[in-house]
Order: C-alpha cells, then structure tokens, then sequence
C-alpha cells in the first residue's frame, strides 16, 4: 500500500519517524529503556528508542511556497509548469525505468517545449560508469581536512565533471549515514558522526556542486540509514535471511533533531535542490513514505523547497499511476503541480545560468556504441561519446589527499623523511596496483591492492590510481636513495629479512567496506570488525618486529584499531590516509616526505576496543523485521566515550603536525539579540497550475505511437481507470491518508519558517576568538576547536561547534574565530516540539582536539 501514500508525499524521498506513543515526552526518562553500558553509573534512559513503535501520519504533504533564495526559481518553475499537460506533468516526475536510459536515474521529457529528459547520475566521489572522469578523495577525507574551503572547491570539480558529461543531478553528497557504527558500510560515503562537522562538510559540498559545478544536488540518504544488514528485505533474503521488511530504526524526537537531521538542515539551508530518500524503514514506516520526516519535519520544519528521489523498482508507482491516480481524484491536481514545481524550481535554482550539455555516455556499458535503451535491447546507436571532463582536478585531489592525512604518532620526528635514507622498504598489499587493473573490480567490489575507494554506488572508474609503491620509490630514486618494496603480505620470511636490512620500513594496511548489494571477504557492505584486512596484521607485525624505524600508514573506511601500534616501540610514525582517490600515492608521499606539513585531524574517534563505541551493527535478524533502537540517543563516538569516561587511543579532532602550537587569550564577546520567537504563520491555499480534461479518454496512448518495452509512460492503456492501473490498492477502504487532500491554507511549525528551519535559529549569540601560536620551526597549518556544554543532565558532556583551519608561519600568531549561534546552544523540546535555550550554565572550550581543549568559559 505505498503507491498512493508515497505520491500524496512527496515526488518520493525517504525518512524518518517518531513514535507519539508517550505523549510526546521523547528524551525524557522512561522506566524500562536504558542507555547500553550506563547500568552501572548514572542511567540516562531514552522513549521512542523501542521495537515496534509507529510513525505518526502528517499530512498534507506541504507545498513549496519559494521562500529565501528559491524565490526567482518559483516564479520561473510556476511559468514553465503552467504551460504544461497532464501527462507532461507525470513524465517530469517520472523515472523512465531501469537500465531503459542512458544514466542511472533519467525522468521523461517534453519535447513540446524542447525539454530534454533530467539526467541524474551517482556519485558522491565523482561521475559513475563512465570514463575520462576523476575519482575524488572519499566524504570522510573531506571531513578529516576540516576545510571548508577544500570541501567547496571539491564539490565544484565534481559538479563540473557532472556537467560535462550530461548530467543534471549528482547523486550526492552524503550526510546519511552519519556513522553511528564504527563498521557502517557507507560511512565513508558521508562524512563524520559529528553533526556539527558533517554539516558544514555536507553545505559545502552541496554549495559547489550547485553554484560551482552548474548541475543539481541530491542531499542523501535521508534519514536513519545506519547500517546495510537487511536495508532491502530481498537483498537480504539472497543472502539467506529471513526477513520479510527493511530493517526498522527506532529513534526519539530529540535524538532526531539535535543529531541525525542537523547536517539535513545545514544542507536545505545551503539550497540542495533535490533529497534522496533511503532504504530503512524508521519507527515502523518505510523512509520513501515515511510522512512525518518528509511533510512535518523536511518540508515543514526545515522548509526544505525542492524535491525527491526515491530507488527505482521497477514496476514505477508514478508514470500511468500517477495520471490514474490525479483522474480518479485519489491525487488531487495541485499534489501534481507542486511535484512538478519543485523539480523546476531546483533546476531553475542552478541551472539557469549554464547551458545544459547533452548526456554523452552510457552507465551501463563503456562500449562506443550500443543500444540506446540497454535493458530492451532497443535503440542502436552511439552511447558513449568518451568526453574527457577532468580538466587539471588532479591536482585538486592530490592536495586534499594530502592534506587529509592526519598524523597520529611522530616520535622523535621519524617523519619527514628525506628520500635519502640508506636504504628505504615499502611492504604490504595496500601499497601496490589491483593486478587486475584498478577497475578490475565491478563497483569496486573488491579489495585487491591499494585501498584508493571502497565499493558500491558510491564509486567511480579509475583514469588512473597512482600508488604508494610507484610515489615512494619515484621520490626516493629522485633523492638518490635505494628503494625496495615487498607487496605481498603473505611473504612474511621475506618481509622480515628485508625489514631488518632498512632503515625506514614504511608498511600500508586498510580496511574495506561499501554497499550490501557487493559482499567482499563475508563482509555484506557492513565491516564485520574493526581490524585490517588483507593479512595486514601479520604483515605489520613481522615488519615492525624486524626494523626499529617503522612507518604504518592506514588506508581506511572508518576507524581501526590501532592501541597495540600506538605502544609499539618500534613504530615510530602511524598516518590514517582515508579513502584518498586516484592520487592515493602521491598525496602520501607529500606527507611522508614534508612537501606538506599534515594539519588534518580525525574526523571519528579510534577507540581501543570495539566495544567502547557502544553500538554496533545488527548483524543476524532478531525477527521477520529487524529492529535497530537507537537507545544510545545522541551518544555516538566521541559523545559515548566522554559519557562512559572511556580514554580513546585517538580522540576525535586530534591530529599532529611537524609544527606545534599553542593556545592563549579567549575572549568572549556577547552580541545584541532579540529573544527567540517561535515561528508563526500559514501557508498560502495549495495553487494550480494550468488545466485538462477528467476524461480518460484524453489520456491514452498516442496513435500509432511505437512503444519502448519496459519504458515507463504517462498514457493510459485503457479508458477503464481500475484497468489502467496496475496497483490493486485502489479500491480498498480508507487508502487515502485522512488530510492528505486537504489544499487549504497550513500552520507552519514553530520550527520552521525559512529552507533550514526557524530564521532566528541562526542568529549570532557569542562571538569567540582565540589566539593560536605556532611554536614550531615550519610552516603549518592547525585546526582550532570550539566544543560547546549545554549544561543539561542529559546532555553531551561537550559538542563541537565550530572549527577553523589556520596556516600560520613560525612563531607566528592567528587568531581563531567562531560565531556561537542560537542553534548551537539550543536543546529540542519534545513538548513545545521546537528549539528552547535551557536555563543552565553554559561553558565554551578551545583547542587542538576534543580532549585537548586548554581554553573555557563560562558564557553569561
């Protein structure tokens, strides 16, 4: 029964829920719910966190009214959609099916105005399934820059690579998962399970895609993805489990707002054009027609302007559906338009200032030519023009490689090297090529060689993937060194002989994970731990126990496990280089080598065991539909060792330099504010755009009109509506969600009021600054801190809320800047359901890492 709810939605996206079963009191203590691990001390207890509870039906679906910077793309979309037929309506809103065009999602078009079909196409680290295209460092290395710069400039290559290939939407970036599992499959898609960081990564990137790149964003996956073990029931039953629904996040109302839909917010307010849905279910209803994430909280609270997209099929619940469905009265005609609407005023939003390029390549073949329409077989013809879009990005991904490599141990300034080391030994798989080329691997699904992008939909062709074995040596024989290199973990006896021979022995080991759809090593998207794949242990241990001056440099998806490196005596140096994209090599040999001074910090904490996360992934089903509570409410990563009191082997935020730095004289300014005034107001009544007739019979197929097979069309097969229709839910009772056809003018939540939510959220409170001197003898660059504690009882015990990355010179100063907002300060009521400052004290702390933070106040 989801055709009809999903339309009267949205044009389709996915979400989130909350069960209203405890009056409302989500947050507050309740009996028989306890945070994991906390028995022992104070118990922190979360409602709504609980299997099998109910997501709460919010309808209408909101309307977009044009507000903030959409107000020029309205007026555009409104006089474009106006124009428009019924069936030219339902084909802007409709996918024409899998595999039936040439990109990986492609709406119909109306070629009566000359409007080519909408191209969007994956993914979040460059263009895939194509080729002369460059593959981008991962959102986690973006995150690990703390740059906002550097996530801005990367969006815009990317959205100039999109451009000019043809594509309209880029399928990214990532803000879901957030990561609330050290093992989550995609994580490295997004960014870091930090709000506040992923957030600004997040607005950022969606910033450059859109006003740099020329093409639209497609904000995902929206919202409680945290995991890929039985995302997809069918997935998962060809694994063998017996599910019969997507997996079930259950979250809290606070939980909700103060962590998973933050960067969501940062992201509709930095204008994302579009939003995609996921794959989970959240409190009970399934992301796609989830109504309470979309209409109140995406639409509603964050007055989010533009529109969805949701997984194809195969069988389209849009196309004739959808005309059906708008004949019979099930839809009304102003749902339709404002689906339309939606979809133009984004394309208006950024594409009004670029001439769009034609789609000039296939996703599912590299063949020049080949069938138009690949799933049919029809339509003979050249696909793939093999246009070259990289332009000089790789100097780009080169430098954010680098500058995304955080330093974790240094003793006695092992690194920089020099290249003129007697005798230099690289070892390990991860240094070296895929034999099987580096696309040997459909989608990456694999982990064969170097690590330079983990698998899945998320994932692009190599031009090219330098590795470290090819950087190092080019570097050291440059330097006049010798350069040996064994990239087989499994030689250990050789390893070992060449280790004791060295003077620097530099090793790489990495850790893999991606997409459910790809299993890698028994690893269904999901890591099934936290330690290196590949042999690499075995590797790293007879390396180190050979040579006193080892190097470990870890390329990986998410946190390792590194306590027992960390206190090795002979490891002298450990980088974590990430997902760093096709210049892997070259962007480590700047950091090993001192061509650039590392200024990255973690973006996730490295915890030194597994279980002092405090979640995990639900690995086996606990029933028919699987159910994942998040109990733990805001207390991911670092939250949860802060509240468990658990020392990390490296703590969110931390990184070294081959500088130093110091902190000194905070200061505090606080600004002239009003007090906040939760929003008031209605929307206008639901406009309509243009007219036609209720008349089956103006709605059929064209005659002699030659039919894709499988393509999805707007026409009528037959003037018998029920017969038209291929959804047998139509006749049951009581299928239309109650309001959901109401087109009368709505309150706005008090939350709401502007694209990111309540305006005066925004408004500057404190201004803080600080001044941060190098110490050091080099040039570097720091990333300063500012971690706030609300105060409350049930609160983190610090959150950070803003950062800064500063080059400064040698016994140089620069001052750190953060504006405190009303937003960072605030707490959500689950009562009043809208943002209050709690009455508590609130005190601000400065520094180089989430437990290095020598500077506080208290705000008064």
């Amino acid at each position: 029964m989801r055709s009809i709810a999903t339309v009267l939605l949205a044009s389709a996206t996915s979400a989130l829920a909350q069960d209203f079963s405890h009056d409302g009191n989500y947050g507050a203590p309740y009996p028989d719910t306890v945070y994991p691990g906390f028995e022992s001390s104070n118990p922190v207890v979360i409602a709504g966190s609980k299997s099998f509870q109910t997501s709460p039906p919010k309808y209408p679906s909101p309307w977009g009214s044009g507000s903030g910077d959409w107000a020029a793309a309205y007026q555009q979309a409104r006089a474009f959609v106006s124009q428009l037929t019924l069936e030219e309506k339902v084909n802007l809103t409709t996918g024409t099916g899998w595999e039936l065009d040439r990109c990986v999602g492609q709406t119909g078009s109306i070629p009566r105005l000359a409007f080519e079909a909408l191209c969007l196409q994956d993914s979040p680290v460059g263009v895939r399934d194509t080729d002369f295209n460059s593959v981008f460092p991962a959102g986690v290395n973006v995150a690990a820059t703390w740059d906002r710069g550097l996530a801005y400039a990367r969006g815009q290559a990317m959205g100039e690579e999109h451009h000019g290939k043809g594509v309209d939407v880029q399928l990214g970036p990532v803000a879901g998962p957030l990561g609330r599992t050290p093992e989550g499959g995609r994580n490295w898609e997004g960014f870091s399970p930090d709000p506040i960081l992923t957030g600004v990564m997040f607005a950022e990137s969606i910033k450059g895609i859109q006003l740099g790149g020329g093409v639209m964003a497609s904000a995902k996956h929206y919202i409680g993805y945290e995991q890929e073990h039985f995302r997809q029931n069918a997935e998962a039953e060809l694994y063998g489990f017996n599910v019969t629904e997507p997996v079930v996040s259950n979250m809290d109302d606070e939980t909700m707002h103060e962590l998973y839909l933050w960067p969501f917010a940062d992201g509709v307010r930095a204008g994302a054009a579009s939003v995609m849905c996921s794959y989970n279910q959240i409190n009970g209803s399934n992301a796609c027609q989830n109504s309470y994430t979309l209409n109140y909280l995406l639409k509603g609270e964050l007055g989010f302007q533009g529109d969805s997209a949701t997984y194809d099929s195969g069988d389209s619940f849009f196309g004739a559906n959808l005309t059906v469905a708008v004949l019979n009265g099930t839809v009304p005609a102003w749902r339709l338009d404002d689906m339309a609407i939606r979809i133009m005023a984004g394309f208006y939003l950024v594409e009004r200032n670029t001439t769009r390029n034609p789609i000039n390549f296939s996703s599912w073949t590299l063949d020049t030519y080949g069938y138009e329409h690949y799933y049919s077989g029809t339509g003979w013809t050249q696909i793939n023009e093999h246009v070259d879009v990289r332009a000089d990005h790789g100097s780009l991904i080169r430098s954010i490689g680098a500058r995304s490599t955080v330093l974790l141990k240094n003793v006695n300034n092992a690194l920089p090297l020099t290249g003129k080391e007697k005798l230099t030994a690289v070892f390990g798989n991860d240094a070296g090529p895929n034999i099987d080329g580096p696309n040997g691997c459909s989608d990456r699904g694999c982990d064969n060689g170097t690590l330079g992008m983990a698998w899945g939909s998320g994932s692009a062709n190599f031009p090219y993937l330098v590795t470290p074995d090819t950087a190092i040596q080019n570097t050291v024989l440059a330097a006049g060194g010798a350069y040996e290199s064994n990239l087989d973990n499994g030689a250990l006896t050789t390893m070992g002989a060449l280790a004791r021979r060295a003077n620097v022995s530099i090793v790489f080991a990495n850790a893999d994970s991606g997409e459910t759809y790809i299993e890698v090593g028994g690893n269904l998207g999901d890591r099934n731990n936290l330690t290196f794949w590949q042999g690499a242990e075995a590797a790293i241990d007879i390396v180190a126990g050979n040579c006193t001056n080892t190097v470990l440099v870890v390329h990986s998806t998410g946190p390792v496990l590194l306590e027992k490196y960390a206190n090795h005596a002979n490891i002298t140096a450990i980088l974590w280089a990430g997902i760093p994209g096709q210049e892997s090599g070259n962007s480590i040999a700047d950091v090993l080598y001192g061509r650039v001074n590392p200024g990255a910090k973690l973006p996730f904490t490295i915890g030194r065991n597994r279980t002092d996360y405090g979640t995990d992934i639900l690995y086996t089903p606990n029933g028919l539909v699987p159910q994942v509570n998040f109990q733990e409410g805001v207390f991911i990563d670092y939250r949860a060792f802060d509240r468990h009191n658990e020392t990390p082997t490296y703590e969110f935020g931390f990184g070294l330099s081959y500088s130093s730095f110091s902190y000194s004289n905070l200061r505090v300014t606080k600004m002239n504010v009003s007090d906040y005034a939760p929003f008031t107001g209605h929307s206008s009544a639901a406009p309509t755009y243009g007219n036609f007739s209720m008349s089956p019979a103006a709605h059929t197929f064209p005659a002699n009109f030659t039919r894709v097979p499988l393509y999805q069309y707007p026409w009528l097969n037959s003037t018998n509506l029920t017969k038209a229709s291929s959804d047998p839910h139509y006749a049951l009772p009581g299928f239309i969600p109650a309001g959901s056809q109401n087109g009368s003018a709505q309150p706005i939540p008090k939350a709401g009021g502007a694209p990111g939510g309540n305006p005066m959220l925004y408004d500057v409170l404190y201004r803080v600054q600080a001044t941060v001197t190098n110490t050091g003898s080099v040039v570097g660059e720091e990333v300063s801190q500012l971690y706030v504690s609300r105060g409350g009882p049930y609160d983190p015990v610090k959150e950070l809320r803003g950062f800064e990355r500063l080059s400064i010179q040698p016994n140089g100063t620069a001052t750190f800047t953060v504006d405190i907002t009303r937003r960072d300060l605030s707490s959500w009521s689950t009562v009043e359901q809208d943002w209050f400052v709690r009455n508590s004290t609130k005190t601000v702390f400065v520094g180089s890492s989430s437990r290095s933070l020598p500077l506080q106040a208290v705000l008064v």
